[in-house]
């Protein structure tokens, strides 16, 4: 094993950043980020730093700034092209310069250049973005710092340069981070929690409503910084109005002023209670090598793709009788169980899951695009509208083709997607669900993935909110232009944001009132929002910022579907309105040069590529791969000197995420067999000998259930109870059929035992309910009783819902 001292990159080159601190302030749901990294120059020689970090796939970029000495230098927002041909001369004539820029492929992948710093310079850089808050499944408000940038798969033959990550193991990370948060909310801050430790809640008034939070002491760079902000009687409707810029002109999107309005449906409660008996389910499974990295370091046997497995057996029970579905699975190419989606009985689903349990992460790449065009080519089912759910890593390069053709697929299918580890691109997993109509869900460190899918389900059945539009009352003199696409999808219990550029005068006590119309099963229903039309103070350009992100999205997503004249119109309206928002996109870039009266910087520039916390892959299941490199190798990131954009990376290795292992894993190869291949500097390691993993007591109840929703009384179910087949038997109340009295003990023992697990099982055993109404079974107290007495429990009988 090398050892690394000092900041030095795997190539034993010194790294010029030193260390990032990072401030995040929360107002409500809407997030400000200012990051500072600090850089230093201790090589003899002129050098310029290439950082390529990741960000939340849907961050306003809002400021760049170099600060030398006592010289700051604000970046400009410029034309893409025009930035880099502007940086590329700057370091000709040896002025410092600085360029950001984002990825042209994907959303969440910045780079930041930092050229000709002089031999024993310091440089600080300072970034920020504003950002809205997901809300989760418990009703918290999820912030995440991306720490973790995975390399990217990109396919060959993909539209897009792969983006080049270098990335190291998160132990060799030659830099620190420090994160502080202040929180403030019109409602008490009831707790703060995160995946990181955080040093304890510091509340600021006696309200509660305002506290602060630290990073602790030691943080290591194995995983994204997540923050879970929980307010009390949290999701209420709101409206923010926000003042326009003094400097930019009336009738501007910066001039006028922007309302944010936040919608939280409520749907009548005889509506909710009424499950979908129907629909077609479509599961589409990552079995990609970085599947089978631990879920968190804590329990290596817990694998991505042993977590992902589990949770297709409790979807495939939890699925309605009269419902369609199938299975398909994708790495370097897809799989699927049935050539099409098959009617859901006994006899599929235990087909389905013969075949899942054998499911392995033995598929090569991450190649999602073809089994999503597959899906998409199969003729729908009448009257079973389509629900596709995707579980991946996220460590796809062609992010936008992907997300493109889930929205020119829109009108035919629901899409809910789930983010597995460290590092899965929030663009991706965001952008699936958002133009798919569905919902997004993170899954990272200790959380167990089946409660998040379960509640996607439940969002699943509900009936689809159809015909959804949105009226504005405003005063005559007041009009509105609506920056946000129309709203495709509306769930029970979450968030729908929509912004909006006010026109016109109106006098401070003026009111206005948002409308929400929609159907829900048949019935029309309404949601009101009255507002006052005076700007809130101390917002500063939050909401324009957002509001301009949002209307730059669709924009680009129009410009992706445009050719010729009418992309080169789309391409000039993202220009000019990312220059006066100054606010980033696909289009521009920020740049800035010292141009003071200092000589120039003389001598040839060395670049230095600055490592980001990546993961790394196990050896297994490869055929022979010609390979020497430093057990810790990084992947570069390469810019031409012509051509400052983000490269392809070498075809023949292609490295996989690990949760912060230090093990190096070659592609995984869909040979089983082949010589291992040998690391240069690892003659020492040996793969870790695996246990199989415990099993866990409510998937082995859970996976005797029958697919209409009754249990058999037999020796596994006893054995799952914890009881011999004579106690079942003897204690089974003589004249009951012997399913309903396997299905009664089965519901005790999940209302008894399994509580802390509710969301996970509830929707199975509201079918084994209704199987048992569908008996109009004598006894049913009297089983419940003698249930309790075998088992040791108290359950009564409504709580089973019977």
């Amino acid at each position: 094993m090398m050892n690394c001292c000092g900041l030095l990159t795997v190539q034993k080159e010194p790294v010029p950043l030193k260390s990032i601190e990072v401030e995040l302030e929360v107002r409500d749901h809407v997030a400000t980020v200012v990051s500072t990294l600090n850089y230093q120059n201790k090589e003899d020689k002129p050098i310029e730093a290439v950082f390529v970090f990741p960000l939340p796939g849907d961050a306003a970029v809002c400021h760049f700034s170099a600060k030398m000495g006592q010289k700051e230098i604000v970046a400009e927002v410029k034309e893409k092209q025009e930035a880099r041909e502007e940086y590329d001369d700057a370091l000709s004539s040896g002025q410092q310069a600085f360029l950001l820029e984002e990825s042209d492929q994907s959303p969440d992948v910045f780079s930041m250049s930092v050229g000709c710093l002089p031999p024993g310079e310091s440089a600080s850089i300072r970034l920020e973005y504003v950002t809205e808050l997901a809300v989760q499944a418990d009703e918290g408000l999820r912030f995440c710092l991306p720490a973790v940038l995975n390399p990217r798969y990109t396919p060959q033959g993909s539209e897009a340069p792969a983006v080049q990550v270098n990335s190291v193991p998160a132990s060799l990370v030659p830099y620190s981070l420090s994160f502080s948060a202040r929180v403030s909310s019109p409602r008490p801050i009831s707790k703060v929690e995160s995946s990181c430790s955080l040093d304890p809640l510091q509340f600021l008034n006696t309200d509660q409503t305002q506290a602060t939070v630290k990073l602790g002491a030691g943080h290591k760079f194995d995983r994204d910084v997540e923050v879970l902000i929980y307010y009390k009687d949290a999701h209420q409707p709101t409206a923010v109005v926000e003042a326009g810029q003094a400097s930019a002109k009336p009738g501007t999107l910066m001039g006028d002023p922007v309302v944010m309005v936040s919608l939280f449906p409520e749907f009548p409660q005889s509506v909710m209670s009424s499950v979908a008996s129907c629909g077609e389910f479509v599961f589409l499974v990552d079995r990609s090598g970085s599947m089978d990295f631990p879920m968190n370091n804590n329990d290596r046997n817990q694998t991505r793709i042993s977590s992902a497995k589990e949770t297709l057996l409790l979807l495939l029970k939890s699925l309605p009788m009269d419902c369609y579905f199938n299975i398909y699975s994708f790495g370097s190419r897809y799989e699927h169980i049935f050539p099409k989606s098959v009617e859901y009985s006994q006899q599929t689903m235990e087909e389905a899951l013969k075949r899942v349990g054998t499911m392995e992460a033995d598929l090569g790449g991450t190649q999602i695009l073809e089994p999503l065009k597959h899906i998409y080519e199969q003729p729908c089912i009448p009257s079973q509208p389509r629900q596709l759910f995707v579980f991946t890593d996220g460590e796809v390069g062609n992010t936008k083709e992907v997300i493109d053709l889930v929205k020119k697929n829109s009108g035919s299918h629901r899409c809910f997607s789930f983010g597995i580890g460290e590092g899965a691109s929030s663009a991706l997993i965001n952008g699936l669900a958002k133009e798919g109509g569905g919902h997004a869900q993170f899954i990272t460190r200790s959380d167990r993935m089946q409660p998040k899918v379960m509640q996607s389900l439940r969002f699943a059945l509900q009936p689809a909110v159809v015909d959804i539009s949105i009226t504005w009352d405003l005063p005559k003199d007041v009009s509105v232009t609506v920056l946000s696409p129309p709203i495709t999808a509306l769930f029970q219990g979450q968030r729908s944001l929509v912004y909006g550029q006010l026109s016109g005068q109106s006098s401070e006590a003026a009111e206005g009132c948002v409308t929400v119309k929609y159907s829900l099963a048949g019935h029309p229903t309404q949601n009101q929002l009255h507002f006052s039309l005076k700007p809130e103070e101390d917002t500063g350009l939050t909401v324009h910022r957002l509001g301009a992100r949002t209307l730059i999205r669709s924009l680009e997503m129009q410009g992706r579907e445009s050719r010729g004249e009418q992309l080169t119109g789309v391409k000039e309206k993202v220009v000019a309105l990312s220059i006066q928002s100054g606010v980033s996109s696909c289009f521009t870039a920020f740049i800035a040069v010292n141009k003071g009266d200092g000589e120039a910087i003389q001598g040839p520039l060395v670049r230095r590529n600055v490592p980001t916390p990546g993961m790394m892959v196990k050896l297994s299941k490869c055929s022979s791969i010609s390979a020497s490199f430093d057990v810790y190798a990084p992947m570069i990131g390469c810019f031409s000197a012509g051509n400052r954009r983000l490269q392809s990376a070498p075809a023949q290795v292609e490295p996989w995420s690990c949760g912060g292992s230090a093990r190096i894993f070659l592609k995984s190869c869909t040979e089983e067999s082949g010589p291992k291949t040998k690391l240069s500097g690892a003659a020492d390691w040996t793969q870790p000998e695996e246990k199989p993993p415990p099993c866990d007591p409510l998937l082995q109840l859970v996976s005797l259930q029958n697919a209409s929703g009754f249990w058999m009384l037999d020796s596994a179910l006893a054995a799952a109870l914890g009881k011999t087949s004579e106690e079942v038997e003897k204690s089974k109340p003589k004249p009951v059929n012997s399913e309903v009295w396997a299905t009664i003990l089965a519901l005790i023992w999940l209302q008894e035992f399994q509580t802390d697990a509710k969301d996970e099982w509830q929707i199975l055993a509201g079918k084994a309910v209704l199987w048992l109404q569908a008996q109009n079974a004598p006894n049913v107290t009297e089983c419940v009783d003698a249930g309790n007495a075998l088992l040791g429990c108290r359950v009564q009988k409504d709580a089973l819902g019977l």
